[in-house]
């Protein structure tokens, strides 16, 4: 039995962004502006979903921040700020696959191999530069699409 949930934000079911999961009880997908703004409001609203799913406090704080981050860095980067671009996120609940959260933005992309890492010495004290590392080491899969312009993350029961 599907149940589709409410977002406080622009909704809409697609069969384009599938998983190599059976079908899942509960998928959403969310468009929202490139405003920082609407990151925490979405994320809220997330949040509860993963509560009912039965993940232990210390996976939603990881799944939390790892949103969070890649919402972040999709507004900030791939639409440069500009509130007029729009972000696309999906989160489906793959049961004993765990959640799979992919988020899009409509920018050229990153190769994240390029990236300097956050823990080299002359990185450490760098006032940006972490999201991606944080992302990698919250989520138990990272896989980045379209050039960089997508991040699909797992995390497991």
């Amino acid at each position: 039995m599907n149940r589709h949930r409410q977002s406080p934000i622009n909704k809409k079911q697609s069969p384009n962004l599938e998983s190599d999961a059976p079908s899942s009880p509960t998928h959403f997908e969310v468009t929202l502006p490139a405003d920082i703004t609407a990151i925490s409001p979405v994320v809220s609203w997330v949040m509860r979903l993963v509560g009912d799913m039965g993940y232990t406090p210390s996976k939603e704080f990881k799944i939390e921040l790892a949103l969070r981050e890649a919402l972040a860095n999709a507004i900030t980067h791939g639409c440069e700020g500009d509130p007029t671009k729009k972000v696309e996120f999906s989160v489906t609940d793959e049961g004993e696959g765990g959640i799979l959260i992919v988020v899009r933005d409509p920018g050229r992309g990153f190769d994240p191999a390029a990236l300097p890492s956050p823990t080299d010495e002359e990185n450490l004290l760098s006032g940006h530069g972490r999201g991606v590392y944080l992302i990698n080491q919250l989520m138990d899969e990272v896989k980045y699409e379209r050039n960089g312009s997508e991040i699909r993350m797992r995390k497991y029961r």
